[in-house]
């Protein structure tokens, strides 16, 4: 979205047309239920609705989801989670108390023991090339459309294990970038096939959460990785890669999979 700013630059100012990236709430509901506000860019709500309800295991896979459905925009948009045909699924047990940032998941959560949903311990493999993983940022970055015009949006990328690009989605928030992907990726099959998930930013405990739940063995970021990030990757038997920057890297968890 272009919008006219101030720039000042070697003590001149000027007034110049910038590209803002969007941000805007998004709320969905569960049996009519609202269970989660997300503030995210416009665009993609489908996949996110169908990402955000597997990574927070609301349901076991898209399977049971029958519809995201628009049901209004009334200060922002809105929409329902439609089951399929026999699942049931209680909404309050997923409601959150306070609306989620584009910066943070976890807090809108009303407690730690609310965070740990059903992720489960991931099978071994796929050995990995160090070559292959460090080509990831680069790759990701040629598909991050959204960030070369404003630079200032998150994303999160799929990969095979062979490093080729499954699906890319960019997102003001980095867990909305990962749900989008997600929700993207589960619509073509799943279980997912051994799949790499390389994002823009730090690694924090939910992103490695959001990547077991999906079935996900492999989550690198360019940045660092938090100590309850790394501890769930150890518990979980996940692979977890920071500052993810030319050649090198570090791994934090699951160093068995590199090659």
């Amino acid at each position: 979205m272009r919008r006219p700013i101030t720039r000042y630059t070697d003590g001149r100012r000027e007034i110049v047309d910038d590209v803002l990236v969007e941000e805007s709430p998004v709320e969905f509901r569960l049996g009519g239920v609202p269970i989660a506000v997300l503030m995210r860019t416009p665009g993609e709500d489908e996949q996110l609705g169908r990402g955000f309800a597997i990574t927070e295991g609301i349901v076991l896979g898209p399977h049971e989801i029958a519809d995201v459905a628009h049901t209004g925009s009334e200060n922002g948009d809105r929409y329902d989670l439609v089951l399929a045909d026999g699942v049931t699924v209680d909404p309050e047990q997923f409601r959150r108390n306070l609306f989620t940032t584009s910066s943070c998941g976890v807090c809108g959560k009303a407690s730690i023991d609310a965070v740990r949903v059903a992720a489960r311990h991931l099978p071994d493999g796929p050995t990995l090339d160090p070559g292959i993983i460090a080509s990831l940022p680069d790759a990701m970055r040629e598909g991050q459309a959204r960030f070369t015009h404003s630079g200032s949006i998150h994303a999160a990328a799929a990969f095979d294990p062979e490093g080729n690009l499954l699906a890319i989605h960019e997102d003001v928030g980095r867990h909305n970038a990962v749900d989008k992907t997600v929700g993207d990726l589960s619509a073509h099959g799943w279980p997912l096939d051994p799949t790499l998930l390389m994002v823009s930013g730090r690694i924090s405990f939910e992103m490695v959460q959001k990547a077991a739940v999906a079935g996900i063995p492999v989550i690198a970021g360019v940045s660092g990785a938090s100590t309850l990030a790394a501890d769930l990757g150890d518990e979980l038997g996940m692979t977890v890669i920071g500052f993810l920057r030319g050649s090198g890297f570090n791994i934090y968890s699951g160093a068995e999979r590199i090659s």
